[in-house]
């Protein structure tokens, strides 16, 4: 048997990949150019030595803060150019490669040019808006000081022969009216002031003059016409009334009494708003141009200087050793990129014209490895799934590769409906199809989850048609698919289905659920057993596949005492418990066969339990016996131990027996309660599938079915309408949704909990190919 195992061929995702500790030493004239080739292959994962060092006390502080003000610099860009509604350019520019040092002096340029025409820009905006207000300030204006009885004379000769020559003028006009006529306005007490303010505001502000003046004057006010921009307003107040305008921000202009006067102003405001709009589009045109040269270049300077950034980063990891003038660094490597790694450097020793090549050596490492697993875009969101619930620990067994199957068939138990799956196979495949036009764009939250799972939707889908096609239900109606049913009516009436029952006339259905079952007097109860037995059986057969996984894990980390006292006593317990309950309540088999079964699951407790500990403090006994003096250091040891090195961190840990046993004893008690637990806990499986039929034939047979007997078409639609809603919105998102947590619940704790700590620690190595807009 272990030759046999020992024969079968390695999965990729079965074990993490084999890493390796390695040291770089580089010198300091190439540590760019070997730092970028890195960091475009993206395999290492380089360990910061200079932990104990603040941001600001590292070697390439400035270069950081450089790249970190250029990456402001493009940020104002992009900025700039959406509020311009400017897109940045698709198409390649022709543009040789540019250093660091000449995008920092462009980039300067660029910004200054800019801000220096937005406050151009600002200026004139605020002018144009002024004299706009001032524009229909003295429109409206004029319409006010002419009549009380709002006729507004266009002409000062009409007023003078309509209003002023009236007999009964001075008992019917008004007082500014009277003012106007007799004589200058400065020769009286009466004043006014016009202006603009917010439309919201008027009602209060009507209030506080009124209240201010103590009602000694008159307020008129009429709608712009059109949108203004509220122009800053510096002016002091010296009266009340300006005091209010200046508190509710109403802006006052000046308003000659003169009729002519007041059109001529008009005139000549027209004349500058016009010369205005003028520059005005001239300037925009001048800054978007600006902004379109910056654009086209935009994409590719963010993407240099977000790489040059990631590197300084990365060299302020390393240690800078002054006298040798060389960088020391350690990282983690796949042991497959090993190869791949020395040709870069060289590559990048080459490049730098350097006369000191790159060494590159493995070291050991007391440390545990970081986890690292080729995914692809099929597996990758599995493997998300495992790493949701914890890491795998290095080399240990990957679920991951069985997720890809179990975890969509146990959500299609719940969710079997093979009308339902066909639904769910449509989305899926619409993603897919657009998979190469989606992953460029950016996706909201929700969009960007179901993009990602699109390959688990894809399976889900498929397993809920399969498992739909069992069940024999489409929309919760069955069909006879695969042949005629086995059983049917005493009589053509088929009055008897729900009382007396069918008659089976033929061999079995031969595949799935009989469609006769549907409407008969023991249709529930048919269902029900038959769920929750094969809940059960899918339950005990997966928490088996676990604790198998936990024999191969012991195997391949040479622990016989796993394998003898945690495997073999648990398969025992599992499945004797297991065994022995199905018998009572299914088989009914001999009593002695249920008591064997029984007594071998309380023999398997102690088992599990004491053996382990005592054992295991033997050979630590053994293994250390006389052993209480330590090792001496050398100084060529100390010597070759790096600074801030992983090997300075090794510590001999003192075995602690009684944290062992306790330890043993709570994993001993947390497997016995959980046998018994977890497999009550499938039963879900037998709940939410029933829930999801039922359901689904309430909404087919009180919506559809109901509005289908109304000979009415307006009647149909609507419970049409509402059975693809509540299909839609509660069966096929809320239910799908119920379903995929109660499967992550089942594959996380009573599958994972087996065999998987899930304490790793991932592998993430310094590459460009993951940096994102967060990195600026």
């Amino acid at each position: 048997m272990e030759q046999f195992i020992d024969n079968l061929p390695p999965m990729d995702l079965m074990r993490s990949e084999k890493m390796s500790f390695v040291q770089l030493i580089i010198p300091a004239e190439s540590a760019h150019r070997a730092i970028s080739y890195l960091g475009e292959l993206g395999l290492l994962q380089f360990r910061d030595l200079n932990a104990d060092k603040s941001p600001f006390q590292r070697t390439f502080v400035n270069q950081v803060k450089r790249c970190a003000e250029m990456s402001r610099k493009l940020r104002f860009f992009k900025d700039q150019i959406n509020k311009a509604g400017l897109m940045s350019s698709s198409r390649t520019v022709l543009q040789p490669d540019i250093d660091l040092e000449d995008l920092e002096i462009q980039l300067a340029e660029h910004e200054h040019e800019l801000i220096e025409m937005n406050s151009n820009s600002d200026k004139l905006r605020q002018s144009y808006n002024e004299l706009l207000e001032f524009k229909i300030v003295l429109q409206k204006a004029c319409g006010f000081l002419v009549s009380s009885h709002g006729r507004a004379v266009p002409d000062e000769r009409e007023l003078q022969e309509n209003v002023y020559s009236n007999d009964d003028y001075v008992d019917t006009s008004s007082l500014l009216e009277q003012e106007m006529r007799s004589q200058p306005s400065y020769t009286s007490g009466l004043r006014f002031i016009s202006g603009i303010i917010c439309k919201s505001k008027v009602l209060r502000f009507e209030r506080m003059l009124f209240r201010a003046t103590r009602g000694n004057m008159l307020f008129n006010q009429a709608p712009a016409g059109e949108q203004i921009m509220d122009p800053v307003s510096t002016e002091m107040a010296r009266t009340k009334i300006l005091k209010i305008c200046e508190a509710f921000g109403a802006n006052c202009y000046p308003v000659p009494e003169d009729i002519s006067k007041q059109r001529q102003i008009t005139r000549e405001v027209s004349s500058r708003l016009t010369d205005l709009e003028a520059t005005l589009d001239a300037g925009i045109r001048h800054r978007n141009k600006a902004l379109a040269s910056v654009a086209d270049h935009l994409a590719k300077w963010m993407n240099l200087v977000r790489r040059e950034k990631a590197v300084y980063d990365t060299l302020n990891m390393l240690n800078f050793d002054v006298t040798k003038k060389c960088l020391v660094g350690e990282g983690w490597c796949p042991m497959f990129a090993k190869t791949q790694m020395q040709e870069a450097l060289q590559r990048a020793t080459f490049d730098s014209n350097s006369q000191v090549g790159i060494i590159f050596h493995p070291m050991d490492a007391v440390e545990s490895p970081p986890t690292y697993f080729r995914t692809n875009t099929f597996t990758s969101p599995y493997q998300e799934i495992v790493d949701a619930y914890g890491v795998a620990r290095y080399q240990e067994a990957n679920p991951a590769v069985y997720t890809t199957v179990i975890f969509p068939f146990l959500f299609a138990l719940m969710f079997g409906d093979w009308g339902h799956g066909i639904c769910l196979l449509l989305g899926a495949l619409i993603l897919i199809a657009r998979e190469n036009k989606l992953s460029t764009q950016k996706l909201g939250s929700f969009m960007e989850m179901l993009f990602g799972g699109r390959y688990v939707i894809l399976l889900m889908a498929l397993f809920s048609i399969y498992c739909g096609l069992i069940y024999n239900e489409f929309f919760s109606v069955p069909f006879h698919i695969f042949g005629e049913s086995a059983y049917r009516c005493r009589d053509n009436s088929c009055r008897d289905a729900h009382t007396i029952g069918l008659v089976k006339v033929r061999d079995p259905y031969p595949f799935g659920v009989d469609p006769s079952w549907r409407g008969s007097r023991s249709e529930l109860s048919f269902l029900n057993s038959m769920k929750m037995k094969m809940s059960i059986l899918f339950g005990v057969a997966h928490m088996n596949l676990g604790i198998i996984l936990s024999y191969f894990n012991a195997r391949f980390f040479g622990s016989s005492l796993d394998i003898r006292y945690q495997f073999v006593p648990q398969m025992i317990f599992l499945n004797s418990l297991f065994g022995q309950s199905w018998r009572e309540s299914v088989v009914l088999g001999p009593k002695t066969t249920s008591n064997c079964a029984l007594l071998l699951a309380v023999i398997a407790v102690p088992w599990m339990l004491f053996p382990k500990p005592f054992l295991l403090k033997k050979l630590h006994s053994e293994r250390f016996q006389g052993r209480s003096y330590g090792i001496l250091n050398t100084s060529e040891m100390d010597l070759e131990v790096e600074p801030d090195s992983a090997r300075q961190h090794h510590h001999h840990e003192e075995f602690n027996f009684s944290e062992v046993f306790v330890h043993q004893m709570i994993h001993s008690i947390e497997f016995v309660l959980g046998s018994v637990s977890n497999t009550a806990s499938y039963l879900r499986l037998w709940a939410l599938s029933l829930a999801h039929s039922e359901l689904s034939t309430v909404f087919y047979e009180k919506v559809l079915l109901l509005a289908w007997g109304y000979d009415n078409l307006v009647v149909r639609l609507v419970g049409l309408t509402v059975f693809a809603f509540a299909t839609a919105f509660i069966l096929l998102m809320m239910e799908s949704l119920s379903a995929f947590l109660h499967a992550l619940r089942l594959h996380w704790v009573e599958f994972q909990n087996k065999f998987y700590h899930g304490d790793g620690h991932k592998f993430r190595p310094f590459s460009f190919a993951s940096l994102t807009e967060d990195d600026d």
